[in-house]
């Protein structure tokens, strides 16, 4: 850490340390009954879908229209591990003291594949919060089994798998899109840690275009790999230059939660390339607007996806190094999901309404909720 950082992190602490004493400075009166349910989600406040948020952060403005963000004695501590705010061990001591509940939304961990250096230090919070939580949903059974050989073992405390969800009001097909076999537009999209996401996103839509020229690509998101964001967009175009493609290739960056179903709305099929994904919201907000998924088949995503929403390419497990899902494959795969894919785009929906859609998650939350004041 530079010493910048440290001072920076040091004035957070003080500046919010007297706002965060008073949320938990009483004793919780507890209720029982629904109107009693009072949770805080560790912030401040909960972002508005209008502003730029990724991550964990989208499942607090779920809950947050459901169980509004409480700053008046709360009874439940709601975390988040993707999306922890600062300070989240001192936070849930107080929350503790003061006699809240603690639940903890378990996505997924550091370890040396696509972490590096520095994993096991990346862990301790979320070990700690995962072994004091009075409840954790896990994001998969992907997140289950990494949180128990990373984090550790809950000896029998209360947990479930709770896939994320979405709004099929919000993210559905509009009215004008059917689903057609020319002009095909994949879509690349969410936050890009890693650059061989986005090169292998374009790698395949060479390989495609070799059988099909009436597919291109879009590319929406934030380019996280460098410190620079402007080098790492002359990274992407060049690339796309030098595998003669560039024009078919449009680079929209990053947007809002309100942006998003227009944005799933305008491609035809979301081709998710990262490995090990452990739940990702971007998946699921595709399959309700009707986007089959053609993706790498490890981590979590094939269990939202299942067997009928889209095609999945194997890859093994492996927490040392990341491995590229093939792009011979890949492209296999969207030839064969364009060639049928009003068939897909119907199945895609189909799964993500009665299998995955908000209103049962938060049902779900609500019992838990209520079972643990």
């Amino acid at each position: 850490m530079r010493p910048l950082d440290y001072v920076n992190l040091c004035y957070i602490w003080l500046s919010s340390y007297p706002r965060l004493r008073k949320v938990w400075s009483q004793q919780v009166q507890q209720n029982t009954d629904q109107a009693g349910i009072r949770v805080n989600y560790g912030f401040d406040r909960v972002p508005g879908p209008d502003e730029h948020i990724f991550g964990g952060l989208v499942k607090l403005q779920d809950l947050n229209s459901e169980f509004p963000h409480c700053t008046s004695q709360p009874n439940i501590l709601y975390l988040v591990s993707s999306a922890l705010p600062y300070f989240p061990l001192r936070l849930a001591k107080m929350a503790r003291q003061a006699g809240a509940k603690i639940v903890v939304n378990q996505n997924g961990v550091a370890y040396p594949g696509w972490f590096g250096k520095g994993w096991q230090r990346a862990n301790r919070s979320m070990a700690y919060l995962h072994s004091i939580a009075d409840y954790v949903f896990y994001q998969s059974e992907f997140c289950r089994l990494s949180a128990e050989r990373f984090l550790g073992e809950r000896s029998g405390l209360p947990s479930e798998v709770l896939y994320n969800p979405v709004d099929t009001d919000t993210f559905s097909p509009t009215p004008e899109k059917t689903p057609k076999r020319n002009n095909i537009i994949l879509l690349l999209s969410g936050s890009h840690w890693s650059r061989y996401r986005v090169n292998t996103a374009l790698e395949t839509l060479q390989k495609v275009r070799l059988h099909n020229q009436q597919v291109s690509l879009k590319i929406a998101g934030r380019f996280c790999w460098g410190e620079d964001k402007e080098r790492s967009l002359k990274e992407v175009k060049g690339y796309a230059s030098q595998l003669g493609i560039a024009e078919y290739v449009q680079v929209t960056g990053p947007y809002t939660q309100e942006e998003a179903p227009a944005l799933l709305n305008s491609c035809s099929i979301l081709l998710h390339t990262k490995y090990n994904d452990p739940c990702p919201r971007l998946v699921v907000e595709a399959m309700a607007c009707g986007l089959p998924v053609v993706y790498s088949a490890t981590g979590g995503v094939p269990e939202l996806v299942g067997e009928s929403a889209g095609r999945g390419i194997a890859g093994q497990l492996d927490w040392e190094k990341d491995h590229p899902p093939n792009v011979d494959a890949l492209a296999d795969a969207v030839l064969q999901v364009a060639s049928q894919l009003p068939e897909y785009s119907a199945a895609a929906r189909q799964r993500a309404v009665s299998f995955l859609d908000r209103k049962q998650w938060l049902r779900r939350h609500g019992e838990v909720f209520a079972h643990l004041i």
